[in-house]
């Protein structure tokens, strides 16, 4: 057997390398560059900017309870007994109950516009979502305080007489069997809450999800088609499983949404500081409304305690944003993402 020797290596030359082929930025794509460098550099430290000032000005509070405030449900700040334990329990029922009741109609809106609806029809519907998204929370506040909660309680009433035996559909002290009892065991409780902070999430959620499936390969819908597939049965087997992470993705990103609503929850619900779990019964609270209400007439520590409550609501919906980007970004649709 012969061997073939590199003639670079007898003369004692390096052996050939590729090349490496490398390109010139022109001065506007450098400016472009250096443009959204900065952009991305100011967004993550105004974010953490937020988180140390928050960390600064509740260091006083959590200092004197520290672990026990986030398991003391009593807000006491001048006796230097409080905790966030139940305001942080309602605020995650007010976003489940949310996320739950937005989540269906997000995605079958969503589903609607990329999959079935007209083109002609298309850009009016993706405006309408989008204009959702515009409206002030107040806005929202005051529609479900006065319009909404009255049409609830028919429902409320309605869910507690066939599904009461359930804990999260009891109410204490109600006959929903008697049209004639008092139907203020059922207003301002954190389902009325989270079906309003529901209309807030809808948009956020289709927006993400409507991308999603906006993304789908032609090929493969085409595919689909061609082997025989119904319209739904194409959106079963190739839109869903494609979209999957960005559905999550954008479900998350609602509720991250729901975390944080303040207005809307603050003019809805009656504070209360004992946890239930019993949605339909009046009586709820919130970190964001907790702030809302007691930061005008709290005293110096009273507000450091106040701000301890922000930083927690901060690093939860932190959390939450950031795992609903990592499954977009993981998703088919976001493979080429960083998000």
């Amino acid at each position: 057997m012969t061997s073939v020797i590199d003639p670079a290596l007898e003369t004692g030359a390096e052996p050939a390398r590729p090349r490496v082929l490398t390109g010139r930025l022109g001065r506007s794509e450098k400016i472009f560059s250096g443009g959204t460098f900065i952009s991305g550099m100011v967004v993550l430290s105004l974010m953490g900017a937020v988180g140390l000032f928050l960390a600064i000005e509740s260091s006083a509070a959590l200092g004197k309870v520290g672990f026990s405030f986030i398991t003391t449900s009593v807000w006491e700040p001048d006796r230097g007994v409080f905790g966030i334990r139940a305001v942080l329990t309602f605020t995650v029922i007010i976003a489940l109950v949310a996320v739950a009741i937005a989540f269906p109609i997000s995605m079958a809106t969503a589903l609607f516009i990329a999959e079935v609806c007209p083109r002609r029809l298309k850009s009016w519907l993706v405006s309408l979502v989008d204009l959702m998204a515009a409206v002030p929370s107040v806005v929202y506040g005051l529609w479900g305080l006065y319009l909404m909660q009255g049409q609830v309680i028919g429902l409320s009433r309605w869910i507690n007489a066939w599904f009461g035996w359930i804990p999260l559909f009891a109410v204490d002290g109600a006959n929903p069997n008697d049209p004639l009892s008092n139907a203020t065991v059922y207003t301002a409780s954190s389902f009325v809450a989270g079906v309003v902070v529901a209309m807030m999430v809808i948009p956020i959620q289709c927006v993400v999800m409507r991308e999603v499936f906006s993304q789908v390969p032609p090929s493969e819908r085409e595919g689909a088609f061609a082997l025989g597939a119904t319209r739904w049965g194409m959106i079963r087997v190739v839109s869903l499983p494609f979209g999957r992470g960005g559905i999550i993705g954008g479900t998350m990103l609602g509720l991250g949404r729901a975390l944080g609503e303040t207005i809307a929850v603050f003019l809805i619900i009656s504070s209360r500081f004992d946890i239930t779990f019993h949605t339909l019964e009046s009586g709820s609270n919130s970190v964001s409304a907790l702030i809302a209400l007691r930061y005008a007439d709290a005293s110096e520590f009273g507000l450091s305690a106040l701000f301890a409550a922000g930083l927690a609501l901060f690093m939860v919906t932190l959390v939450v944003n950031f795992t609903a980007s990592w499954f977009v970004a993981r998703s088919r649709s976001g493979a080429s993402s960083d998000a």
